[in-house]
């Protein structure tokens, strides 16, 4: 009997994927951070419910990456971090635009 343990090893060491999940974190979060400036420079609704809608789709994207790392046998799980971190941030930010009304 045969056990397929990667996903129970929890050996995920992969520099390589974690700097690309990385700076796809701070590439998103820097988007949204700049349609918060625009919120609070201009006072925009629009603006600010892009903030959490720019997170909502980081996240979205974020997991879209970790299946398909997942059907290659790669490093999934750093993406599915990405991904759970950015939906939390957008959690937060669902207010701003409720301070902008």
């Amino acid at each position: 009997m045969t056990m397929d343990s990667d996903d129970v090893e929890k050996s995920w060491h992969d520099p390589a994927t974690f700097r690309a999940a990385v700076m796809y974190v701070v590439s998103v979060v820097v988007v949204a951070a700049v349609a918060f400036a625009a919120t609070v420079v201009w006072h925009s609704l629009i603006a600010g419910v892009l903030v959490p809608v720019i997170l909502f789709t980081g996240g979205v994207g974020a997991f879209i990456k970790t299946y398909r790392v997942w059907r290659a046998e790669g490093t999934w799980p750093i993406w599915q971090g990405a991904g759970w971190f950015l939906l939390a941030l957008m959690l937060l930010c669902l207010g701003v635009p409720v301070s902008v009304w």
